[in-house]
C-alpha cells in the first residue's frame, strides 16, 4: 500500500499526518509512504526529523485586499496554482498511491485535487470547527472530510461525506496519571495547578496581561502553582519585567520560555489558560480539561473563537476576547474556577464529552474504508 500525505502551514496542520502515517505503519509495515508539503514550509523540518521522505510543490495563498502590492502577490499565486498542478501530476505519477490524504494548509490543494481527478481515494482531515478555504475548496471532490466535533457538520454542504474522528493527540498525554505528573513537577502540596500559554501570535499582548495576574498571585500569599510559557518573542522582556516587579523569586511561579516537558505540566494541570487552536482544543477536551480560553483575534476567519464557541457552548470552557482578557480578569476567572470543586467537576465532564481518545484510530478506519 502506497499513501500520500499532504500538509502544511502549521504544525496543527502537520500533527494529525504524522500520527496517522505512524499508526499506520504500525498497522502495515510494508506501507510506502510520502508527504508533499511546501518548499520552504515548516511542514519540511516535522516530517524529515519524523524519518519520512518528502516532497514539495510550490503555491501560494490568495490575500483578501485590493491593494497593488497584495495585487501583485494574487497574480503571482494564480500562476502557482497552475505549476502547482503540474507538479502535483508528476509526483502522483511518480508515486502511484493508493490513498491521499489531505490534513490542511494550501499546500494540501493540488495533490488532493489532482488525485481525486485522476480517480484515486481521497480524504481530507479539518481540525478547526469551521472550514478553511482549502477544505471549501476539496469538499465536493473528496471521498471523506474527518472532522473533530459533531457540530461541524452543520458547516458543510455535503454532510454525508463528513466523518466525526477528533483530532489526534499525543499519547504520552496519557502516559502518567495526574498524581504521577504532580510528582514529578515536585508539587508536595494541595494548592492547584495553573498552566497557561500563548502561540506565538499576539503573544507580547497577552504576556503583558499575565504580568498582572502574577502580581495578584504574589499579593494574595501565592495561592496557586503556576507554571507560564512566554515564548521567545517575548522572553527577555518578560525576564526584565519579572526582576522589576519583585516576581523572579517567587518558588510557585515557574515562568518559562517554553514547556518542553508538556505532556507532564497538562496532566499534572487543575485548570489551562490558552488560545483556542485546534490542536490545544483536541488536547484539552481529550485530559477533561477546566480551562479559560482566549482565541486569538489575529487568524483568518476568526478560526480560533469559533473553536472556543463550541467550548463555552458545552460548558467546559470560560471565554474570554483578547480585549476583555486583561491580567486581573484573567485572575478572577481562574480564582472563581478553582475556588468551586463542583464547578470543576462538571467543567471537565464537559469537557470530557467533547474529548475524542481514539482519534486516531478513527482516522485510520476512515481513510481505510475507502481504499478500492
Amino acid at each position: 500500500m502506497k499513501v500520500i500525505f499532504t500538509c502544511g502551514g502549521t504544525a496543527g496542520h502537520v500533527n494529525p499526518a504524522l500520527a496517522l502515517a505512524s499508526y499506520m505503519q504500525k498497522k502495515h509495515p510494508d506501507i510506502e509512504i510520502l508527504f508533499v508539503g511546501t518548499p520552504d514550509g515548516m511542514e519540511g523540518g516535522l516530517v524529515k526529523k519524523a524519518g519520512y521522505e518528502f516532497r514539495s510543490v510550490v503555491i501560494s495563498n490568495f490575500h483578501r485586499s485590493l491593494a497593488p502590492r497584495e495585487l501583485l502577490h494574487n497574480a503571482d499565486a494564480l500562476v502557482k496554482v497552475v505549476t502547482s498542478r503540474r507538479q502535483a501530476n508528476r509526483i502522483l505519477r511518480d508515486f502511484k498511491p493508493d490513498l491521499v490524504v489531505g490534513t490542511g494548509g494550501y499546500a494540501s490543494y493540488p495533490v488532493v485535487r489532482q488525485a481525486a481527478r485522476a480517480g484515486i481515494p481521497t480524504a481530507v482531515h479539518e481540525s478547526n470547527m469551521v472550514p478553511g478555504l482549502t477544505t471549501k475548496m476539496l469538499e465536493k471532490y473528496v471521498d471523506r472530510i474527518m472532522v473533530g466535533f459533531e457540530e461541524c457538520r452543520g458547516h458543510y454542504q455535503h454532510p454525508e461525506k463528513i466523518i466525526v474522528t477528533g483530532t489526534p493527540v499525543r499519547g504520552d498525554f496519557f502516559d502518567l496519571t495526574k498524581e504521577q505528573a504532580r510528582e514529578k513537577l515536585a508539587l508536595d502540596d494541595e494548592r492547584p495547578l495553573i498552566v497557561s500559554f500563548w502561540g506565538s501570535l499576539g503573544a507580547s499582548n497577552m504576556n503583558r496581561q499575565m504580568l498582572d495576574f502574577f502580581r495578584r498571585e504574589k499579593a494574595e500569599g501565592l495561592p496557586f502553582h503556576h507554571i507560564h510559557a512566554v515564548g521567545a518573542g517575548s522572553w527577555e522582556q518578560m525576564v526584565s519585567e519579572l526582576r522589576k516587579n519583585g516576581l523572579n523569586d517567587c518558588p510557585s511561579l515557574d515562568i518559562r520560555q517554553y514547556i518542553y516537558d508538556m505532556a507532564v505540566v497538562m496532566r499534572a494541570a487543575d485548570l489551562v489558560i490558552c488560545r483556542a487552536g485546534a490542536s490545544t482544543v483536541s488536547e484539552i477536551t481529550a485530559l477533561a480539561m477546566p480551562t479559560v480560553i482566549v482565541p486569538s483575534p489575529y487568524v483568518t476567519n476568526n478560526h480560533q473563537e469559533k473553536n472556543a464557541r463550541i467550548l463555552e457552548k458545552h460548558g467546559g470552557a470560560v471565554l474570554l476576547t483578547e480585549k476583555e482578557a486583561d491580567g486581573n480578569t484573567l485572575y478572577e476567572a481562574a480564582k472563581e474556577i478553582l475556588s468551586d470543586p463542583a464547578r470543576q467537576a462538571s467543567m471537565s465532564r464537559s469537557m470530557a464529552e467533547l474529548g475524542i481518545l481514539d482519534a486516531t484510530e478513527r482516522l485510520y478506519n476512515t481513510v481505510m474504508s475507502i481504499l478500492k
